[in-house]
């Protein structure tokens, strides 16, 4: 067969592998980059001449050399090959392992949050939150109940704090970050100017709202004294349905006494400014007139021509009517100074409050850091009064339960109450704000679940005590309440007391007798609650953007040094902790409320446009010890 023939032909072998050799000769020279000398031997070696026994070796090395070359190449490609598809196996497989890991810790923690109870927990439940869960069915406003919706969480609560009893409350529970909080100290007092001759006319003030309010009403107009180079005159305190003080508060002379050395101050305007008709002359100048938080510039442009052309100005109401960025260095510190020294509380406001904190303290023999600041000289007597007693200072935490009708009504939010509290918050708001209720007829404004989902709300004195409970206060936690006057009466603060019982008000504390020159008189109630709160080893505010609020932290901050605690929390993370109220465990509660109120402890300076009232670790107020 022709097959056969070629196959066993030596002839056809011979030309075979003459070609064959050239062609991998040939091979080599391209695979190899040899030099031209061996290229050059190659291409001119004659085909028909004999192979010698040496040639033949050094060709055969020459094509053994070859494919070993090729074999090293095809593995190293090979291998690389293998490599990458390793590599991009492993990183896959390293891909899907955390993408499952973190898809079962969500399982997880929905499994967590959403169980239901276990129906035999009730058998595990103490006689005393047992005791707890049926007063807080007992108390009620007609048919509504006090604990609206959170019965079930109180319940919750009561159980936790029955077991908790002889636990170890959380160690920084009463402290703050002493360490970086102890690098500031007060300054404000120290001055670096000459005295204000005041001779651009004179400047009233009647502030309106509550005392804190006034009080940073007074503070900004010390301010725009001496900016515009006026005389202030004793500023005087605007008398409403809902605040009923018309002065009588701070100590006239201490005021006057400490400001001189910035501005002149008199108590009355003289006898020729007195007769004139001040609205008629074009110089009463009302909130309407002025923006919020309004610069410098703008007094000296807008204010400064008024006193230049009728030597007086009166501001009616000048509520938050001062920017606080950008202020000049001094002005800020004067408005620091006000505030934290100038103002003092008349005696009868000391005296009670003296007595006040004595109770609290259950008549223990140390004073707070803070009493000297707050009560003056009775801080002093407190102490002689007190040194008979040798039992251990008891320590007291403050809480300002923000939820009178008035901060209920302009809310616009809803509490739990239903119809009837909407149709009695609706009365009140025609009655006290007006214009929001025109307002609420006439604009599209966000739902009460909008207001709350975005912590517009109040926290009510139900959550404020689940707020508590959850960070690890005891039950014999001695609480004292501030703004007691709160929305749903005694009955409400009933509720709250089973799971508290040592929480008392001023008015628990206080006898008829020693309330009696102060009742009727708002303000001067709220001086009390004041010197409450700030003196507190610790004080838990339920709405930072209260000016009571503001002003108890920031005087904490000032005279504190780093060891007066304010629990400030965040209400849009607690709106959405609080809306599981139905299903959520304790343990995940308490776990979650102590993270949101853990990162606003931090220490920080005040922020660029914020209240230096609120916030005094600035240069302009404090100074820096490291």
């Amino acid at each position: 067969m022709a097959t056969t023939r070629t196959l066993s032909d030596p002839t056809l072998d011979l030309q075979s592998n003459s070609k064959l050799n050239q062609h991998q000769s040939a091979s080599l020279d391209y695979e190899t980059g040899s030099s031209d000398r061996s290229r050059s031997s190659s291409f001119h070696a004659r085909p028909n001449s004999p192979a010698t026994p040496s040639r033949s070796r050094a060709a055969a090395a020459e094509e053994a050399s070859f494919w070993d070359l090729k074999v090293k190449v095809k593995k190293r490609r090979a291998a690389k090959a293998w490599y990458s598809r390793k590599r991009v196996k492993g990183a896959v497989a390293l891909i899907g392992l955390v993408a499952l890991f973190f898809f079962v810790n969500w399982i997880m923690l929905l499994r967590l949050q959403d169980r239901r109870p276990d129906p035999d927990s009730k058998t595990r439940v103490s006689e005393n939150s047992v005791l707890v869960q049926e007063n807080l069915r007992k108390y009620a406003k007609g048919k509504r109940p006090q604990t609206g919706i959170y019965g079930r969480l109180l319940a919750l609560a009561a159980h936790a704090l029955a077991e908790g009893a002889n636990k170890r409350e959380p160690k920084d529970l009463w402290q703050e970050p002493f360490v970086p909080a102890s690098a500031w100290r007060p300054c404000a007092d120290q001055r670096n100017w000459e005295p204000s001759e005041g001779n651009n006319g004179y400047i009233l003030v009647t502030a309106n709202g509550g005392i804190n309010q006034q009080r940073v009403a007074v503070c900004n107009a010390v301010m725009v004294a001496r900016l515009l180079n006026s005389t202030l005159v004793i500023p005087r305190f605007l008398y409403s349905s809902v605040w009923r003080d018309a002065s009588d508060i701070y100590q006239e002379e201490h005021f006057i006494n400490y400001l001189t050395p910035d501005i002149r101050i008199v108590k009355e305007l003289p006898k020729d400014l007195r007769s004139l008709d001040l609205e008629a002359i074009g110089s009463v100048v009302t909130d309407e007139d002025i923006m919020k938080e309004a610069k410098p510039r703008f007094y000296l442009k807008m204010i400064l021509p008024i006193l230049f052309k009728n030597r007086v100005v009166h501001f009616l109401g000048f509520g938050n009517r001062l920017a606080f960025d950008p202020i000049p260095f001094q002005l800020q510190r004067l408005r620091c100074r006000c505030n934290f020294h100038a103002l003092q509380f008349v005696p009868k406001i000391q005296e009670t409050g003296a007595l006040l904190l004595q109770r609290l303290r259950q008549h223990a023999g140390d004073t707070g850091p803070l009493d000297h600041y707050l009560i003056g000289p009775s801080a002093v007597s407190n102490k002689k009064e007190s040194r008979s007693h040798a039992k251990k200072p008891s320590r007291y935490l403050a809480v300002h339960l923000r939820f009178e009708i008035d901060m209920v009504a302009h809310s616009l939010c809803e509490f739990g109450g239903g119809e009837e509290e909407r149709q009695e918050l609706e009365a009140y708001r025609e009655i006290h704000f007006p214009a929001l209720t025109q307002i609420k007829k006439t604009t599209k404004l966000p739902s009460p679940a909008e207001l709350r989902s975005e912590g517009l709300c109040p926290l009510t004195p139900e959550e404020a005590i689940l707020l508590l409970a959850a960070l690890g206060f005891k039950r014999k936690t001695h609480i004292f309440v501030a703004g007691s006057q709160i929305y749903g009466g005694q009955s409400r603060l009933a509720a709250l007391t089973n799971l508290y019982p040592k929480l008392v008000t001023k008015e628990k504390l206080l006898s008829s007798t020693e309330l009696e020159p102060f009742m009727n008189f708002s303000s001067q109630l709220a001086a009390l609650d004041f010197i409450g709160s700030t003196a507190a080893d610790a004080f838990a505010m339920t709405d930072s953007g209260s000016q009571f609020s503001s002003l108890v932290s920031g005087f904490r901050i000032y005279y504190g040094g780093g060891k007066m605690p304010t629990i400030r929390p965040n209400k849009r993370r607690l709106a959405s902790i609080f809306l599981k109220n139905n299903t959520i465990e304790w343990r995940v509660f308490e776990q979650r409320v102590r993270k949101a109120i853990r990162q606003t402890k931090h220490v920080q300076t005040r922020p660029k446009a914020r209240s230096i009232y609120r916030y005094p670790r600035c240069k302009e107020c404090m100074c820096r010890t490291d």
